[in-house]
């Protein structure tokens, strides 16, 4: 086993080696490829998806396959402008110079999943590594068992075999993979795998992005619209059974409200899951019974405020809701990862931020409020990955935006442009011309005082070239007009009845 996945590695890299990935157009027919695969496996896709997770077909498009197919056209459409050498400002030493950003392939990226959305944040890394020239290994999680053999199975029907196998296993297969030398890393899951991660690549001095979770709080204005808040935030807390690192961990709320969230979510819940969410074929399950058994300890020494139900044999746990939890309570101690929504009531917006602050960074922050001022506030007095306002789950869709952790909760980002720039080597270049060696000269010895004058003329003024483009034009136009108000204005001139032949006209 040891040995077939050091071949895997090895004919990876020695593939990317040939320079096969560096022509834009072998990406763009790769990244083609990946949507044709999307599109003509669909189905297997969605029934892998349901045996791992009681997901239906329509929530599998929904939350896997649509945002793929959005990455990959984006990847597509922009990638000669993604890849194109970017224009950096000058200084006076290097005004006449080439002075640009290339980016360039990092090299092997190895992309480890996560089983949530064993599709989505498996291939969208992928997507980027195929669009920056990379080749890539994918490791699909071993929890989403039916998607790890779906993947493992039908991919290699469409991407170049040798470029972008897919390597199955669980945790000892993981770890012999992690000794390999890769360029570049990608995790998505927990802080604590993320450190082993981290760790092992270390090793090699490889650079990692980790996309990992935390407990994602939620602030509700007392002043707000309620009944609209607490039915975004319902929909983000229970879709995929709570199984996603930005649903909203818990709601922080003052006392005042507590019982009109508790009874808009229950409205909620039966408008979206019926009275009846086990049998509803959009509420799914725990993805296995370790989990199920671990969610539901958190429950411990909490009030049940609605919901509460739950079937091992079938992991399947109501919607629920607890009421007067406290900072101490089990709940609050690790990331949820399921359909359990605790509320803690604080005083305000000032208790509010200093509770959050108070914890590691979360992946987001989430807040619900007609004020502006109360938003911008929250926003710049805490930090994470992202602040959404007035909503939940959204800015995931948002490819301009840089999906990413800070602190615990993750490091790097991706998304769109992002994860091309994250998966890239953005390579510095310099091209000078054998000219101006006086100007050049002040950098050699001996060094006096008035070279270090020119110096610091030279070397600290920057040059901003659109600026200057623009005004060498408007010089050259305002001489123009000027030109023309002189020959206008001069008697007899023989261009005179020319212009006037032209303003006739």
């Amino acid at each position: 086993c040891v040995k077939v996945k050091q071949l895997i590695v090895q004919r990876a890299r020695k593939s990317f080696q040939t320079g096969k990935t560096k022509p834009l157009e072998f990406r763009v027919h790769q990244l083609k490829n990946l949507l044709r695969f999307i599109t003509e496996k669909r189905r297997n896709i969605a029934d892998a998806v349901k045996k791992d997770l009681g997901k239906s077909e329509h929530g599998t498009e929904l939350f896997e396959t649509l945002g793929l197919e959005g990455e990959i056209n984006l990847a597509i459409e922009n990638l000669m402008e993604w890849a194109a050498p970017r224009p950096v400002e000058k200084n006076l030493l290097t005004i006449s110079d080439e002075v640009y950003i290339q980016p360039e392939p990092l090299g092997l990226v190895l992309i480890i999943g996560a089983w949530n959305y064993p599709w989505a944040v498996t291939l969208q890394p992928l997507v980027g590594a195929i669009a920056a020239g990379n080749a890539a290994i994918i490791k699909p999680s071993e929890v989403s068992s039916y998607s790890a053999k779906a993947m493992e199975e039908l991919l290699p029907l469409y991407l170049d075999k040798d470029l972008y196998p897919v390597v199955t296993g669980g945790v000892l297969e993981t770890q012999e993979l992690l000794k390999q030398k890769f360029d570049h890393i990608f995790y998505t899951g927990s802080s604590a795998v993320g450190r082993l991660v981290m760790e092992a690549a270390s090793h090699h001095l490889t650079p990692v992005t980790l996309e990992l979770g935390g407990k994602s709080p939620c602030y509700i204005d007392k002043n707000c619209d309620i009944t609209v808040a607490c039915r975004r935030i319902t929909w983000g807390k229970f879709v995929n059974c709570g199984q996603t690192c930005i649903a909203p961990d818990y709601i922080l709320c003052e006392p005042s409200i507590q019982s009109t969230v508790v009874e808009e979510i229950r409205k909620c819940i039966k408008e979206f899951y019926t009275d009846n969410p086990k049998s509803f074929e959009d509420y799914g399950r725990i993805i296995n019974q370790r989990h199920f058994k671990r969610i539901m300890a958190l429950m411990d020494g909490s009030t049940v405020a609605l919901g509460g139900d739950s079937d091992e044999s079938q992991c399947y746990i109501e919607p629920t809701v607890l009421k007067d939890v406290t900072s101490e309570s089990k709940v609050m101690r690790e990331e949820i990862f399921g359909p359990l929504l605790p509320i803690i009531t604080v005083s305000g917006v000032d208790e509010a931020i200093q509770f959050i602050n108070e914890r590691e960074k979360p992946l987001v922050v989430y807040v619900f409020s007609h004020e502006k001022k109360l938003i911008k506030r929250v926003i710049a007095e805490t930090s994470s990955g992202a602040l959404l306002a007035n909503d939940c789950l959204v800015h995931f869709t948002v490819s301009a935006l840089p999906f990413g952790g800070v602190g615990n909760s993750g490091m790097g980002c991706y998304h769109g442009r992002h994860t091309f720039d994250q998966l890239s080597h953005l390579r510095s270049c310099l091209i000078k011309q054998l000219k101006m060696e006086g100007v050049n000269s002040m950098r050699y010895p001996p060094h006096t005082a008035k070279k270090m004058s020119w110096a610091r003329f030279f070397l600290l003024k920057q040059v901003n070239m659109g600026r200057l483009r623009r005004t060498v034009l408007l010089a050259m136009l305002a001489g123009l007009a000027a030109f023309a108000v002189q020959v206008t204005s001069v008697p007899n001139s023989p261009n005179k009845s020319y212009i006037r032949q032209l303003n006739w006209r």
